[in-house]
């Protein structure tokens, strides 16, 4: 009998109660992160390698991986065309969209998270999923009337139309994961409502904040549409610069993917870097319940 019951012990342990991996597990694990890795790794190759080389290499099939390198592209992208200056403009768009929009954003999220206003997020959900293409016209005939296209300004808040709901989510799931009774012991301690709000919750949000932020800028760093309307030739930003490679008659591959590693390496870099924080900020609140 007391054998019995320990055998229905170690039957009824969580670890026994894990299935065994076996070798179609793992055969099927390195296919599939090998077909992954191939997807997103396969067109980088291509555009670094294409970079250094001529414009003859590129479509010459032979001269795939063997090829004599050159760093004309990269003389043409930063000799002949000025992307020290559109380098300069993506990120001042980037970052002053970026900012203003968590300046809005974060209390805006603090307060449909705290006060039970949902619903209202509803609406900043719909300017999310709205096409963006569908609004260029109507701010495009607005910023001409008010004469300020081809400047920042509409560049700013083009972005923030991206920016904004993006933060706005990702801040109320973070502020729904938070205990209030923070908030509340602080105010029995004196602080008041938006005391505790800036002294208690602000901090403890600085990795929803984080996470917003970089994934902020990335969008608005990537956002070709609205700098291609609404941009001017000092205020053009590097995805809209990188089209001028592209000709009517002819297109400078070249040079394109030379300007395509330019645009590309400071993302990777800021996403290499702060990839845990993102993780952890999109996961924030998703096991409250």
């Amino acid at each position: 009998m007391a054998k019995t019951d320990t055998s229905l012990l170690v039957t009824t342990s969580p670890v026994q109660r894990r299935r065994p991996r076996g070798r179609g597990y793992k055969t099927f694990r390195v296919i599939m992160l090998v077909l992954v890795a191939v997807t997103f790794l396969a067109p980088i190759l291509w555009m670094l390698l294409a970079s250094f080389k001529t414009n003859v290499d590129i479509y010459n099939p032979g001269a795939a991986f063997v090829f004599s390198p050159t760093t004309k592209n990269y003389d043409t992208v930063f000799g002949q065309a000025d992307y020290i200056q559109f380098i300069w403009n993506s990120f001042f768009v980037a970052a002053v969209a970026t900012v203003l929009s968590l300046l809005l954003a974060v209390p805006a999220a603090y307060s449909m998270s705290r006060f039970v206003m949902k619903k209202s997020a509803v609406l900043v959900l719909l300017a999310r999923v709205i096409p963006g293409v569908s609004l260029l016209v109507p701010w495009y005939f607005v910023f001409a009337n008010m004469r300020i296209v081809g400047t920042y300004t509409p560049l700013v808040l083009s972005h923030m139309f991206v920016s904004l709901p993006l933060i706005l989510y990702i801040m109320m799931s973070f502020f729904d994961s938070m205990p209030e009774d923070l908030e509340e012991q602080a105010q029995v301690d004196g602080l008041t409502p938006i005391g505790a709000f800036l002294r208690i919750t602000l901090p403890l949000s600085v990795p929803g904040i984080a996470t917003s932020s970089i994934l902020s800028f990335i969008f608005s760093w990537n956002n070709f549409m609205f700098a291609l309307v609404l941009s001017g030739a000092s205020t053009k930003t590097l995805p809209v610069a990188i089209f001028d490679f592209v000709g009517y008659a002819s297109i400078d591959w070249g040079g394109l993917m030379a300007a395509a590693v330019v645009v590309t390496i400071p993302i990777m870099v800021i996403a290499l870097f702060t990839q845990k924080y993102i993780v952890s900020g999109l996961t924030a609140g998703a096991t409250k319940g």
